[in-house]
């Protein structure tokens, strides 16, 4: 079970942490982000960018979404697996 976070407000954070504080139990790690660099062909960029403008969006959220529904497809078929 997720460990429950408390909530402050914006300038109560901004002052533990100036003041040096702890400020762990206020932070979300799971939702942090973590910066990537990807090398790619120009040719997977090419279709990257086709792609995005035809959903109308950015290359970043086509890799995001198509990541993210690969990513849960496998946690479903290995869920499966386990199962039986």
């Amino acid at each position: 079970m997720a460990e429950k976070r408390k909530n402050i407000t914006a300038k109560e954070f901004e002052a533990k942490f100036d003041a040096g504080e702890d400020v762990d139990e206020y932070l979300d790690y799971e939702a942090a982000i973590r910066r990537i660099t990807l090398d790619l062909p120009v040719w997977m960029t090419k279709a990257l960018d086709r792609e995005a403008k035809r959903m109308g969006v950015s290359r970043q959220a086509v890799i995001k979404t198509w990541l993210t529904e690969r990513l849960d497809n496998l946690k479903v078929s290995r869920k499966k697996h386990a199962a039986g």
